[in-house]
């Protein structure tokens, strides 16, 4: 099922499916030379298309999100070749880029700034918002469309132009989203060329758009140990990073938990994607008195789930992206048991071809050690238990990570707690439902080792533009602030 591409000896990319390791396309490697020259493009498009009204803007979007429910079907499968995601989860991927569409078009018409009370008379005192320039954007492979949408849609109706650097991993879904916008432009008319650019390639571009002035706003998703060094290199050139970086997430099951409704929630939270989500949920905090009986119904659960090519529409978890995910998987649950924990699940499944599929594993800790507290991106449950609901929150909170965090309780008391400020200390905090699965209302990020980035609703708009305080005076006076006098002649 391959796809040939023109490609330079030594510039080649190959790319294969997790589904059984076929290969899928070679394609042309973009140098380093091609990236300085999508910069010099971007920041030309971005200067003819700041001045285009930000309604029409949202036009272009609107056009975009149309496309995409005309082709969702096979974007879908896209996804799922290249990434594993099961049908299912790759048809709500691309709702999700569809989704945010309609969120930034509605956006284009509310931009605004604030009218400030004054202390001078005669004098207005307000704030305007500004588009930023060229926005970069670099994503990982398990979102390979809808972290790019998140910030890429909101960022053109801003004012700005984009440039995206897709994982090595998922080229051909940047592909199709960037072919689909290409003919959004077509029939909008009024974009400049090159408007949304995208670069195949590897790290090295990366660095490239990290470094370059030319790009005052870059938004990373990836590794902890990736954002640390995009942060430094954009902070060295007074740049702006929005950083969505890794998680390590927990549920906590208090005694007053709904079971049934516990447990659908922790199983897809777990499993969902194979495990490969930052929002993944990797910890589960039980109730000493629920412990035995829910690890009791997790392991039929794990057990009974289908584990198959993700074009299956039987199949609940696809493989993992590739050998590399198998190893530090093996390695993890090697580290849990030398650690003291009990290890169930985790083995490979045969399938045809190549591609790496396992069995969710469950492992029951003894407490908190340092393989827990790292995210190993597959899908291990770690198992731990609590007496009182203090040390719940300790355990929750315990890891460098702050990305996703829930609660499933039905003490109003306790949901409120985990709420509060001295509840869960990560980005987000549900009550009821598992860690994963957010909607693109909420702005969607994390504290700590997940890079305290923002993106997708809320008003992250406001990350994609400066802001600049203006004070008109429309007096004949010429009053200071503070009541300072200078007065002259």
């Amino acid at each position: 099922m391959g796809i040939a591409f023109p490609v330079a000896a030594g510039e080649t990319i190959v790319t294969a499916s997790p589904i059984d390791g076929d290969e899928l396309a070679r394609l042309s490697r973009h140098s380093l030379a091609d990236g300085r020259a999508a910069i010099a493009r971007a920041q030309t498009a971005f200067r003819a298309w700041r001045e285009v009204p930000a309604p029409q803007r949202g036009q272009l979007v609107r056009i975009y999100g149309d496309l995409l429910r005309t082709h969702k079907e096979p974007l879908a499968r896209i996804v799922s070749m290249e990434c594993g995601k099961i049908l299912t989860e790759a048809r709500g991927e691309v709702q999700e880029v569809i989704d945010i569409c309609e969120f930034a078009t509605g956006l284009s018409r509310q931009l605004h700034g604030l009218v400030i009370a004054t202390e001078r008379p005669g004098h207005k005192l307000l704030e305007s918002w500004h588009p930023m320039g060229v926005f970069g954007q670099i994503t990982a492979f398990n979102f390979p469309a809808a972290v790019w949408a998140w910030g890429t849609m909101v960022a053109l109706v801003c004012g700005n132009a984009a440039i995206w650097k897709p994982s090595e991993k998922t080229p051909l879904t940047a592909m199709a989203c960037t072919l689909l916008f290409e003919k959004a432009v077509a029939q909008f008319g009024a974009a400049p060329d090159n408007l949304v650019q995208t670069l195949i390639g590897g790290a090295e571009l990366g660095v490239l758009l990290a470094e370059n002035p030319g790009v005052p706003v870059l938004s990373a998703t990836g590794s902890t140990r990736m954002g640390r060094d995009v942060a430094v290199r954009v902070a060295g050139r007074f740049g702006r990073a929005i950083l969505e970086l890794g998680g390590n997430n927990a549920a906590i099951v208090a005694p007053s938990a709904d079971l049934d409704l516990a447990l659908r929630g922790i199983v897809f939270a777990a499993a969902g994607t194979a495990g490969q989500r930052c929002t993944s949920l990797r910890r589960l905090i039980v109730h000493e008195s629920l412990k035995d009986t829910l690890v009791t119904q997790l392991k039929s659960a794990f057990g009974s789930l289908t584990i198959g090519s993700p074009l299956d529409e039987a199949s609940h978890v696809g493989p993992l992206i590739d050998q590399l995910a198998f190893t530090a998987m093996q390695a993890a649950l090697g580290a849990a048991r030398a650690q003291g924990g009990t290890v169930w699940g985790g083995e490979r499944v045969e399938a045809p071809g190549e591609g790496f599929y396992v069995r969710p594993a469950l492992v029951e800790m003894p407490a908190q050690s340092d393989i827990v507290r790292e995210e190993t991106f597959a899908p291990i449950l770690y198992v731990l238990s609590y007496r009182e609901f203090e040390e719940a929150i300790a355990l929750q909170n315990g890891v460098p990570q702050g990305l996703s965090s829930a609660i499933f309780t039905r003490d109003v008391r306790e949901a409120e707690l985990f709420q509060s400020a001295c509840g869960s200390d990560c980005g987000i905090a549900n009550v009821n439902i598992g860690t994963s699965g957010a909607e693109i209302g909420g702005a969607f990020g994390g504290e700590k080792a997940t890079g305290g980035g923002r993106a997708a609703g809320s008003d992250t708009w406001k990350n994609y533009m400066r802001r600049a305080t203006n004070t008109i005076n429309y007096s004949n006076d010429l009053p200071l602030a503070q009541g300072v006098k200078f007065d002259i002649g």
